[in-house]
């Protein structure tokens, strides 16, 4: 079992940041891959980033690259993702998730826990 907990959604400014965070727990060892997912209403998951849990490689959907960074805290067993210049359009719920091997990082199904989700609001 893992445990994932997001946190650091709200409601920003187009063009404005934020700074998501993800606290895992409980078989971290059996982890090979975080990744940050978004759900908007009507639409299906949406990759977004990932992060092997080594933090030797990292990965970026091509629309947010550039503008966001995924990154580790290895102390704490936390992941974090910073989001500049956000778009009215990436409103969505952001999901924290954790990968047991390493397939495509871009695939929901390769991914087997997840955690409740935080919403990110961006206003235009």
């Amino acid at each position: 079992q893992v445990q994932l907990v997001e946190s650091g959604g709200g409601l920003v400014q187009a063009g404005g940041s934020l700074r998501l965070s993800c606290a895992a727990s409980g078989r971290t060892s059996s982890v090979y891959t975080m990744g940050w997912f978004r759900l908007a209403p009507g639409k299906e998951r949406e990759f977004v980033a990932a992060i092997r849990w080594s933090g030797l490689s990292t990965y970026y959907s091509d629309s947010v690259k550039g503008r966001f960074t995924i990154s580790r805290d290895n102390a704490e067993n936390r992941v974090h993702l910073q989001m500049n210049s956000l778009k009215p359009e990436e409103t969505a719920v952001y999901y924290c998730t954790a990968s047991l091997a390493g397939w495509d990082y871009s695939n929901s199904n390769n991914y087997a826990y997840w955690g409740q989700g935080t919403q990110v609001t961006v206003s235009s």
